[in-house]
């Protein structure tokens, strides 16, 4: 699914109009019954009393319309119109108009007004802005959001929290939000840190934008989801044996890591591939070879650490930097590792802040090579940024330069491919745990043996990894007793929903 801009987005609504055609009024209207149906099947307000604040542009058209169903259906309505200009859309205007005939208690909110007082139990519905916001509110508008957050009513915004810039950071005061109802498709701002406090629970709405329009419209930016997905995976033939799979090899720990090793190497013969060694310091033999006799393990000739990496192992993909350390010798293996290798390969861990550290080694690295950074090793290897979005060029830039493919993470973990990002759709705050990372690098790395491409396979590694959290989610009914094991062992359901092989 495309996540699209603000301008993006406006340009849909003129294509639909132009296309169909249809006025925008009617647009409006059609825009407004999907959010009153949605309101009402889903039993989504908590109070039957509302408090709707209107803009007098097109959300706050949206909004009236909103207000006038709900008083069509006997609901108890006040609306509240922010003044925050001189001039009214068209469309508000009209709707306004309408909304005046019904007897609706409307009431005119200025610089010099009071704040309207707002019992508790009661809906606050927010159409001040939407996404069509693109200057900083008046002092006066952030001061009414600033008191409508303050209240302990539900609030419910439509679009966009009001405040919310949908393509730059916003640094004001912002709606805060419990639901967010979204119209056609998603916004970056819906997955970003510093802006999803505002959202809520969120939900995108079809009202009917052009859908040629949204199929051919040029956009860099995708949410991963299930249709996304099902096109990619590829299920294995009923003649495949394990020399068809893949050999996938995983090189890291260190005397006291070796189960990051272990899961990782585990979650790889999970994902797929047909074989799996491990490459490991001398005291993680016995530990590997007894938890999973699956694997085929060899050692350093160091007890503790690894200080060479041979070239000779076999393996269509490899995972390194896992609970490897940062050693004298560990790093001078790894950057011989890296001037030998040509195999496809998924650095995490120690491997990036090895990057991090000595940044010449990240020309050594073969084209499409998958990193896979928490926020602190992503810093260490692009430097500080000031908010999300710069965030995310300063790592396009990154994958630029090196061509490489960034895995960011985290709640909707991203990938970065030097001017695309994909935005995960699948996966929840139980796996923010020791060992999921070690999980997800076993994952790619199964995936990549197996020949998919390296895009292909961080799309389908991550979605598989954060599908399998969730899965353990509702099993465990929390999220404190997900481990990196029971995402492993929730590997099969992610699968078996893909399936049919």
């Amino acid at each position: 699914m495309k996540i699209l801009t603000a301008k993006q987005i406006q340009l849909g609504d003129i294509e639909t109009i132009r296309k169909e055609p249809i006025a925008s009024i009617d647009l409006m209207e059609r825009a407004s019954q999907v959010l009153y149906a949605h309101i009402k099947r889903t039993g989504l307000m908590k109070y039957n009393s509302i408090n709707l604040f209107c803009g007098i542009g097109n959300n706050g058209g949206d909004g009236l319309v909103l207000a006038r169903m709900f008083v069509e259906n006997g609901l108890n309505v006040t609306v509240y119109i922010v003044h925050f200009r001189d001039s009214y859309s068209p469309d508000f205007t009209t709707n306004l108009n309408r909304l005046k005939q019904m007897g609706c208690k409307i009431v005119s909110l200025y610089e010099e007004s009071s704040h309207p007082t707002i019992p508790n139990n009661t809906t606050i519905i927010d159409a001040i802005f939407g996404m069509g916001l693109n200057r900083r509110p008046s002092h006066w508008v952030e001061s009414l959001i600033h008191w409508i957050n303050k209240t302990s009513s539900q609030t419910i915004s439509i679009d966009l929290p009001s405040g919310l810039f949908t393509d730059n950071p916003s640094e004001h005061q912002v709606v805060i939000a419990d639901h967010t109802l979204t119209f056609q498709v998603p916004k970056m701002v819906l997955f970003l840190e510093s802006t999803t406090k505002y959202i809520g629970e969120w939900t995108i709405l079809d009202i009917g934008i052009d859908k040629t329009f949204l199929k051919e419209v040029d956009s860099k930016s995708i949410y991963i989801t299930s249709s996304i997905i099902e096109e990619i995976y590829r299920p294995k033939s009923k003649f495949s044996h394990k020399g068809t799979n893949g050999h996938g090899l995983i090189i890291g720990g260190e005397y006291g890591k070796i189960g990051a090793v272990q899961l990782a190497a585990k979650a790889c013969l999970c994902s797929g591939a047909g074989l799996v060694r491990v490459y490991t310091p001398e005291c993680g033999y016995i530990p590997i070879q007894t938890a999973i006799p699956e694997l085929m393990v060899i050692t350093d000739n160091h007890p503790e650490i690894i200080t060479n990496i041979p070239n000779y192992i076999p393996a269509s993909a490899i995972g390194v930097g896992i609970g490897m350390g940062q050693h004298k010798e560990t790093l001078l293996a790894f950057e011989n590792f890296l001037n030998q290798n040509t195999k496809p390969l998924v650095i995490d861990a120690d491997g990036i802040n090895m990057l991090a550290k000595e940044p010449r080694l990240l020309n050594l690295i073969p084209p499409k090579t998958i990193l896979t950074p928490h926020p602190k090793e992503l810093q260490r290897l692009i430097g500080t940024w000031s908010n999300d979005f710069e965030r995310i060029e300063k790592t396009k830039q990154f994958s630029e330069k090196y061509n490489n493919i960034i895995v960011v993470k985290g709640a909707h973990t991203q990938i970065i491919y030097k001017d695309s990002i994909y935005i995960n759709s699948t996966g929840n705050q139980g796996m923010a745990t020791a060992g999921s990372g070690d999980v997800l690098t076993g994952v790619l790395t199964g995936l990549l043996a197996q020949q998919y491409n390296p895009l292909e396979a961080a799309m389908l590694g991550v979605y598989l990894h954060g599908f399998s959290g969730d899965e353990a989610f509702k099993v465990h009914g929390n999220y404190h007793t997900i481990t990196a094991s029971s995402i492993i062992e929730y590997l099969p359901m992610a699968f078996k929903v893909l399936g049919k092989d």
